[in-house]
């Protein structure tokens, strides 16, 4: 377990409810964090694609000693 309890999640969510700190946020104001932010995406297909790449490097070297 993570360490938070079913008590314990009751009492942050009625905290952050009460906070309301998504009224605060800003986002971005620079041109370069507008557009650090607009890159988001990108890294995400990024990891995708690693992550396939890596399941077929991993079924190669399974697969290797069989033709082998």
């Amino acid at each position: 377990m993570n360490g938070w309890t079913p008590e314990r999640r009751q009492r942050q969510a009625a905290a952050i409810q009460q906070w309301r700190p998504w009224e605060r946020s800003t986002g971005p104001k620079t041109p370069e964090g507008k557009a650090r932010v607009a890159r988001n995406p990108y890294k995400g297909a990024v990891r995708e694609q690693l992550r396939e790449l890596a399941r077929a490097l991993r079924e190669q070297r399974e697969l290797l000693p069989r033709i082998r």
